[in-house]
């Protein structure tokens, strides 16, 4: 089954690209995969607080992806499959595609203003012909009514 897999933070423009990864699913008939990842805390000299930090910033993460999931159900009916992992950005995604060979395509929310992030730079540059599948990059300068007509 052809599955996007689509990045989510707190950002505007990963609802974006989640809301347009999500109707895009729904209209093939795909399905829609949501990857959250867990920021690395800096490190700090007591590996308690460090370790606080991470487990704090894992439950934030955690929260934010079951309720996208659930929105998702409510408005579409679909049951996306949800991940959480903590670590580098790219490395995760990375082996998120080698992992799932279903995946069809990578969905990217780009920001309205300013330099692409880390994401977008990494998998649209130089390595984006090693990609094992495209990568869709939705500008946060789409309204929901674009991304709904697009999608």
């Amino acid at each position: 089954m052809r599955t996007y897999l689509v990045v989510i933070d707190e950002t505007d423009e990963a609802r974006l690209a989640l809301r347009f990864a999500s109707r895009r699913a729904a209209k093939t008939g795909g399905a829609l995969h949501i990857l959250a990842l867990v920021e690395q805390a800096d490190f700090v000299a007591w590996g308690g607080v460090q370790a606080t930090m991470e487990e704090e910033a894992r439950v934030r993460a955690e929260e934010l992806v079951t309720a996208a999931a659930g929105s998702i159900f409510e408005e579409m009916g679909m049951r996306p499959a949800i991940t959480v992992k903590s670590g580098d950005a790219i490395e995760v995604v990375k082996a998120m595609l080698a992992e799932h060979p279903e995946i069809a395509a990578l969905v990217l929310g780009s920001a309205a203003q300013g330099a692409p992030g880390p994401l977008i730079a990494h998998f649209t540059g130089i390595n984006a012909g090693t990609l094992p599948c495209p990568v869709m990059v939705i500008p946060g300068s789409l309204s929901a009514e674009s991304i709904d007509e697009l999608s």
